[in-house]
């Protein structure tokens, strides 16, 4: 009996760390991160951990660049890549305008982890959050914008100067825009 309950143990969590399916692992996304953030990628596994920890797995994600800045209105102008297992990968383009006691301005390598997404064009759309900034030269941070049951999860780490705290949304959309609204 104990030797059964060993073996359902080990399955569940091997099942837990290989989907197979439409998710990612956290290793996957740790790779991928890695990969794209380079030498400025130190802290991405410990935020990608909390999000895995506090989210599960993502059935998809975005790599990309954005620039934003601030002076107690803010704007956010972004570009990149959407990966999913079963639906490959998309361009995605994102703007927003932000409000709150914020200034400065910051040019962030972006990966966003995707949970819940149905199909890609769920995903266009506005996602709205609160945003927490504290960068003098480089920073790493991780925020989460919801809409309806996904859940968008965007790690940024870059360059610039800003600091503060803003209530927001990010609309993603299939084509560039200027309009953040």
């Amino acid at each position: 009996m104990v030797l059964f309950l060993a073996a359902v143990g080990l399955t569940t969590a091997a099942h837990a760390q290989s989907t197979g399916g439409s998710q990612y692992t956290m290793q996957e996304i740790v790779d991928a991160g890695h990969g794209f953030f380079g030498s400025a990628s130190g802290g991405l596994a410990k935020v990608v951990e909390r999000a895995f920890q506090n989210y599960g797995l993502p059935n998809g994600y975005i790599l990309g660049q954005e620039g934003s800045g601030a002076f107690i209105a803010g704007l956010t102008y972004g570009e990149g890549d959407l990966y999913t297992k079963n639906a490959g990968q998309h361009d995605v383009f994102w703007q927003g305008p932000s409000l709150g006691i914020d200034w400065g301005g910051q040019g962030s390598r972006t990966m966003m982890l995707v949970y819940n997404l149905p199909a890609v064009p769920s995903l266009y759309k506005r996602f709205g959050g609160v945003t927490g900034s504290a960068y003098v030269v480089a920073g790493v941070g991780m925020t989460v914008l919801t809409d309806e049951n996904i859940v968008l999860v965007p790690i940024r780490t870059g360059l610039g100067a800003r600091l503060g705290i803003n209530v927001g949304y990010l609309k993603l959309t299939q084509q560039p825009t200027w309009n953040p609204f």
